[in-house]
């Protein structure tokens, strides 16, 4: 598979790496997947992404989220408005679909749409113990 290649140190001492040839080939067929958390743990972004670097980042910042709370055993279990729950309701297990919604939450995404009390303040311990502000999150 050649050197592994850093690119990036995430919040939380998540790893960024380049792509794989395989993994560059799964994001060829899949425009729309902009970034992901790979099989080891690290995150890859797609080099055939249209978004603007602080765009990128915000899916690199989602990504290694989700990692971080999967490394650090961070279990999000908090109720979903009827609304995520429509939104939500392909995206697996409730926790799965809550670690999307902490992680679309504390990276700006406005997709996990609007938070309860309950949401923003796990959020807000996730962006401590990762060392990033959540200033955006009202409550």
């Amino acid at each position: 598979m050649g050197e592994l290649r850093i690119l990036a140190i995430l919040p939380g001492g998540v790893e960024q790496r380049e792509p794989w040839p395989s993994e560059i080939e799964f994001f060829r067929v899949h425009l729309k997947i902009t970034g992901m958390a790979a099989d080891d743990s690290r995150v890859i972004l797609s080099p055939f992404s249209q978004l603007t670097e602080s765009q990128k980042k915000a899916v690199a910042l989602n990504e290694a989220a989700r990692i971080f709370m999967d490394r650090e055993g961070l279990i999000p279990e908090f109720p979903l408005t009827p609304a995520q729950e429509a939104a939500f309701a392909s995206y697996g297990p409730m926790n799965a679909r809550c670690a999307t919604i902490a992680a679309r939450l504390l990276s700006g995404d406005p997709t996990a749409l609007a938070p309860t009390r309950e949401q923003i303040t796990f959020v807000r311990g996730l962006a401590a113990a990762m060392g990033v502000h959540a200033d955006g999150l009202a409550g």
